[in-house]
């Protein structure tokens, strides 16, 4: 063998393990390598997801330009619909989600308490401890819920900083406000059903804030999409209980559309992921989880798709330090644990939508 086809050799082998190596993320252990090599054989990863496909597609890129030939098949459908699609195919054992990715909570926990396979993410120690659940279910956002307002309709100061505000301004001016407040439909949206019950939790008052705010008559609807453009239109004044990350990404191009932060109390919503236990494509299912919890897919989402950061170490301010900047002691992360599950019950959810109903006059 001649001293150049042996140098030659060496060389191709270093660069096949340095091709091999820089595919690992810094600080994941080696044996990671398994799981990097086991996605690319299988070539996608199926999401089930309740973010928008358009909030999502930064991520999505970035992934799929992080792995070459991985491809992401996408699917956004609202809470209600991830949920019952998924129990059925899992019933059926046909195709489903590798993995899910929700909004709602407690209905992704109460998934994933049936369904999750275990995975202990290496990002796990960057998280929250209150944001991991069983090595199975993780918050992947830290996400204020905020009131929204028309700008051109609504004076500044009139505009309210607390539910309790929120309640005042409404009774106060029943007709400016008839049908003119947006929420959740809690029976339609399982996020809206969430958030209500989170709202009770925080607020001993709850159902008489309620009363108040409904007093002009409530409108209610199962999007924030919707709740948003009615708002900006003028067709309604004032909404609550809005992810405060659409609110945001839709205010920048919106002159109309106003936030508030609550100052009594600001819910902090994170979505929940977790890997399915029959995922067909289950290595890919964990290179996306992994990416999603990245610093470098935390950033993606705080500064492309304006979605905050369930981390504290993203450039910018869209992370919880930035948010704990803003807010301090007004926010109120909802962990991921047990907690979620009690209204889940069939009986406690339907005393609880009727408790709702009388209260919002439905």
């Amino acid at each position: 063998m001649t001293n150049i086809f042996r140098i030659s050799l060496i060389t191709s082998a270093v660069m096949v393990s340095f091709s091999a190596m820089s595919a690992l993320p810094q600080g994941y252990p080696a044996d990671y390598q398994k799981v990097v090599d086991g996605a690319k054989k299988e070539g996608k990863v199926v999401v089930y997801s309740t973010t928008d496909t358009k909030a999502a597609g930064p991520l999505i890129k970035g992934f799929e330009s992080t792995y070459p030939g991985i491809k992401v098949e996408y699917n956004d459908m609202n809470s209600t619909e991830l949920y019952n699609r998924y129990i059925s195919e899992q019933a059926s054992g046909g195709g489903s989600g590798d993995v899910v990715w929700s909004s709602s909570m407690d209905t992704a926990l109460k998934l994933a308490t049936d369904y999750a396979q275990p995975y202990k993410s290496p990002e796990q120690g960057q998280l929250p401890k209150w944001a991991v659940w069983s090595d199975k279910a993780y918050g992947t956002t830290y996400e204020p819920v905020v009131f929204i307002y028309n700008k051109r309709l609504i004076p500044a100061a009139d505009v309210p900083d607390s539910h309790t505000a929120l309640a005042k301004l409404i009774a106060s001016q029943t007709d400016k406000f008839k049908g003119k407040v947006t929420t959740y439909d809690i029976e339609k949206s399982g996020l809206g059903f969430m958030l209500s019950v989170q709202d009770s939790k925080a607020d001993p008052n709850y159902f008489k804030t309620l009363t108040d705010v409904a007093k002009g008559g409530l409108t209610v609807q199962s999007s924030t999409g919707t709740m948003m453009e009615r708002v900006s239109s003028g067709e309604n004044l004032i909404g609550f209980n809005i992810l405060g990350s659409y609110a945001e990404a839709r205010a920048k191009t919106d002159p109309s559309l106003g936030i508030s932060y609550p100052k009594d109390y600001t819910l902090v919503l994170s979505r929940v992921s977790f890997i399915s236990q029959q995922a067909q494509n289950s290595n890919a299912a964990k290179l996306w989880l992994d990416y999603v919890l990245s610093e470098k897919g935390q950033s993606i989402l705080a500064n492309q798709a304006d979605i905050p950061s369930i981390r504290n170490d993203i450039e910018g301010n869209n992370d919880i330090d930035g948010m704990t900047k803003r807010l301090g002691k007004a926010l109120k992360p909802i962990p991921v644990d047990e907690t979620l599950l009690e209204y889940l019950q069939p009986k406690k959810r339907l005393d609880y939508i009727k408790q709702w109903r009388a209260a919002a006059a439905k």
